[in-house]
């Protein structure tokens, strides 16, 4: 779960202008939403602070879809509260506010996910603001709390899909589409600002523009239809490298493969499929799950051998037999996808999963998610091992004074693996750097920068 404190940058000690300090948990489609409020904070004058402690307010930015995440989020809530204790949720928590309420009634205000409007409300309420246009600028990509070389570029908010393990539409509503102009020119401008990387972001990316009909939008001297092929072809004309995420396997996803091999956007493809046994699938209401997905594998590899498939599987779904679980290792042994991840179904309140069949014990659930990790590591390894002696192109994250740490076109930032690449000459964060590489071990490489 990432968690995040923000501060501005060059903030005056001896300004007047209010201090709010900011927390934002969960997914990198909540950090979107955090970005946004805080660049109409700083854009009203607000100052952000690192501690709690001696600021004018606290914001809260939840996440509420697993237990877990709902206790660390009403953990934040009560740290805030003891350090400061004026404090404002908003966020996936915020949609079932008697939650936070129940165990902190204190809080001044609560609101849902992508209530900007509401958020802003609540704290001109408790510490109005003292704008000074002459003084507060505001960057036009607005304030990213992303590192300066790569941003999340979300699309949509909300998801027309009803998985029964699934409480997102609930908080966050059914899919609405940004027109496409108005996320190319979010990108342009992000671009603009030397960010070298966008990462497409949305519950569900591959449905993008179904809600609105596909409508096309004036960008630059034409105009942009509101699918995923046509943003996918505009967005890989800015220069920037674009990683798509969260792509539900809908036959139309076949249709990017070939941007993918002529090198339009990154050969990486982010899709959830969350197991194989077509039971479990069925039981988990799982959009295009009946689609042959093995032979598509295979199709994309024939069409771009270089491309990167990563996805997320959950053990111990409710009713998951051992049968159904030996399915997903086979399909995983078959499918050879280059990054996993993997959770134990936890039972969150409202998910309709958890009536559909007899639980798993959490014994059960452990000893599979180990076995299940470890089939996946060796599958990992043996495709890393593949890319020894290859050049590849490294993104630069990191500086160290030997050695920095990058991604190759392979890697997401936060959830993927790393490349530590050794060089003669100095690197610079952000720089995308061509790095011969030398050895690999389960999930990262290692490698040294060659030419300029």
């Amino acid at each position: 779960m990432q968690v995040e404190k923000i501060a501005s940058k060059g903030a005056n000690k001896d300004s007047p202008a209010p201090k709010v300090s900011f927390v934002s948990l969960g997914c990198p489609k909540a950090l979107v939403d955090s970005e946004r409020i805080i660049t109409r904070l700083r854009a009203e004058g607000y100052e952000l602070s690192r501690e709690h402690a001696g600021s004018d307010l606290v914001i809260v930015n939840t996440c509420g879809f697993l237990d877990s995440a709902k206790a660390e989020s009403l953990s934040a809530i009560g740290d805030a509260l003891r350090e400061n204790g004026k404090v404002i949720v908003t966020g996936c928590l915020g949609a079932e506010p008697e939650e936070i309420t129940k165990q902190h009634p204190s809080v001044l205000a609560i609101t849902g996910p992508q209530q900007y409007e509401s958020v802003l409300d609540a704290v001109h309420r408790a510490v109005p603001p003292k704008h000074d246009p002459f003084l507060d600028l505001l960057p036009p990509e607005g304030i990213k709390l992303t590192p300066r070389h790569y941003a999340y570029l979300k699309i949509s908010e909300g998801c027309n899909n009803r998985c029964t393990f699934c409480i997102i539409p609930r908080l966050r509503g059914d899919l609405v589409s940004r027109p496409a102009a108005d996320v190319l020119r979010e990108a342009e401008k992000l671009v603009t600002a030397g960010v070298q990387e966008l990462l497409v972001i949305s519950q569900d990316t591959s449905a993008y523009g179904v809600d609105i009909k596909y409508a096309a939008s004036k960008w630059k001297d034409g105009d942009v239809r509101a699918k995923f092929l046509d943003l996918s072809r505009a967005l890989g004309t800015l220069g920037a490298w674009v990683r798509l995420h969260y792509v539900y396997p809908y036959p139309h996803v076949d249709d990017v493969i070939p941007l993918m091999a002529e090198g339009t956007v990154l050969p990486y493809l982010d899709v959830p499929f969350q197991h194989a046994s077509p039971k479990v699938l069925k039981r988990m209401k799982r959009p295009a799950a009946q689609e042959k997905t093995l032979e598509r594998i295979k199709r994309w590899r024939e069409i771009c051998p270089d491309i990167t498939l990563r996805s997320t599987f959950i053990v111990g779904f409710p009713g998951e037999t051992e049968a159904d679980f030996e399915m997903l290792l086979d399909w995983l042994d078959e499918a050879e996808l280059d990054r996993v991840g993997c959770f134990r179904y936890e039972p969150v309140r409202g998910a309709t999963a958890n009536d559909l069949a007899e639980l798993v014990a959490d014994d059960v659930k452990e000893d599979r998610w180990h076995r299940f990790m470890q089939r996946q590591q060796k599958i990992s390894t043996r495709r890393l091992k593949r890319k020894v002696g290859t050049r590849q192109q490294v993104i630069i994250d990191e500086i160290g004074p030997t050695v920095s740490k990058g991604r190759s076109k392979a890697d997401a930032p936060e959830i993927d693996g790393t490349v530590y690449v050794a060089s003669k000459r100095p690197l610079r964060v952000g720089e995308i750097a061509t790095v011969k590489i030398e050895r690999a071990d389960e999930y990262d490489l290692h490698g040294t920068a060659v030419g300029f």
